[in-house]
């Protein structure tokens, strides 16, 4: 079984009930639920909240596979991780050890079903034990030293000369529920990397996030 876990929270301190508020006409949590269910991959969702509000918008968007997990309230302050409320979910369900897991970031509204589906496959056809995504960065870094990172200076390439790096972008994970719970993380063993294209990894943190997110949204997917 190919189960989705996106967990959210009442409390934001740059936008207040960020994850329900409307984005392209819809909650913003409504689009990775809905790329989800669109999903023949995925067999259930589960949103982890501790608020009210979210959980009467999630469930009044009546997708099929899509329920709402009532966190601890230990679990959804400020300082508490990802993983804990992860292990918290799972501890309370009776998954087998080879169910995989999606964590997925509702703040990521431009990820799409083909990005869930094609990253299952890369992990599965390949045989790693866990996935993260990525997006390549084609920029010159640099220490606090002034020594580069990842490029010489004395000969600077050209753009399309440039591998760049791979920057985390926190869109989703995948890894097995035996895995999370013995290495308590969502990454481990042999770690695959799923790059998504550049314009699907908007994190929304910021009302400026958000305007950018919402341009690029009808830009690229909504069109």
């Amino acid at each position: 079984m190919n189960i989705a876990f996106i967990p959210v929270r009442c409390g934001s301190k740059s936008i207040p009930f960020k994850n329900i508020k409307d984005f392209c006409g819809k909650p913003l949590v409504y689009w990775n639920l809905l790329a989800l269910e669109n999903s023949k991959n995925i067999d259930e969702i589960y949103v982890a909240t501790d608020c009210k509000e979210i959980k009467e918008v999630v469930e009044s968007l009546e997708f099929k596979k899509v329920k709402v997990y009532d966190r601890d309230a230990i679990n959804a302050n400020d300082t508490s991780s990802t993983e804990s409320v992860m292990l918290e979910f799972i501890d309370k369900n009776n998954f087998k050890d080879e169910d995989l897991f999606f964590l997925v970031q509702a703040t990521s509204p431009l990820t799409q079903t083909i990005d869930f589906d094609n990253a299952l496959n890369q992990l599965v056809d390949n045989d790693f034990d866990s996935l993260l995504t990525c997006t390549r960065v084609k920029k010159f870094f640099w220490n606090e030293d002034g020594t580069t990172i990842n490029y010489d200076y004395k000969n600077r390439p050209r753009r399309q000369d440039f591998d760049g790096e791979l920057v985390e972008n926190g869109a989703f994970y995948i890894n097995n529920i035996k895995n999370i719970k013995k290495y308590q993380n969502r990454l481990s063993g042999k770690i695959s990397i799923y790059e998504m294209d550049e314009f699907k990894s908007v994190d929304i943190d910021e009302e400026d996030d958000w305007q950018i997110a919402e341009k690029v949204m009808t830009k690229y997917i909504l069109r």
